[in-house]
């Protein structure tokens, strides 16, 4: 049984550091093994990670897909279904009492109402903006489609 202190590595599993830069005759003079001139010769070259060399670069090669609007406006959008599902009749559904139910998440963006499925109960809603469809089905229950600005000139909202 061997001792602790008698323990070796493998021959050939240690190797010397490669000590470089130490003249040519060291076989590694010179470049100090960094090749020739140039950019990435130099101690830190300061490239963007996406640099090929000068070529263009894959995420200017590769063809672009699709089309966003710069100005373009961003809904949140509630189904009228919904609405008739989560509100009592004859309330008042506004975009906070949307966001305290859950049903909207982003205050700041404008308020839809769409005209997926059947309205049962009388509601008055205040939104941005309505469907058409939307629009004639709250009406047709007795409820009333008002845009924010005519809220606000009724009175209903501040």
């Amino acid at each position: 049984m061997s001792m602790l202190s008698q323990l070796k590595p493998p021959s050939g599993a240690v190797h010397s550091k490669k000590r470089v830069g130490r003249g040519t005759s060291s076989g590694h003079g010179k470049t100090s093994t960094r090749g020739g001139k140039g950019q990435t010769a130099r101690t830190s070259p300061d490239m963007p990670s996406a640099f090929e060399g000068g070529q263009m670069p894959i995420h200017k090669r590769l063809p672009k897909r699709g089309f966003k609007a710069p100005f373009g406006v961003d809904y949140e959008i509630v189904n009228v279904t919904t609405l008739s599902e989560r509100f009592e009749p004859n309330s008042v559904v506004t975009k906070e009492g949307l966001v305290r139910t859950g049903l909207v998440r982003k205050e700041k963006w404008p308020l839809k109402i769409l005209g997926d499925g059947e309205m049962t109960k009388p509601l008055t809603v205040v939104a941005d903006r309505f469907s058409k469809s939307a629009k004639e089905k709250i009406e047709a229950v007795g409820g009333k489609a008002l845009l924010v600005a005519e809220a606000k000139a009724q009175g209903i909202i501040k």
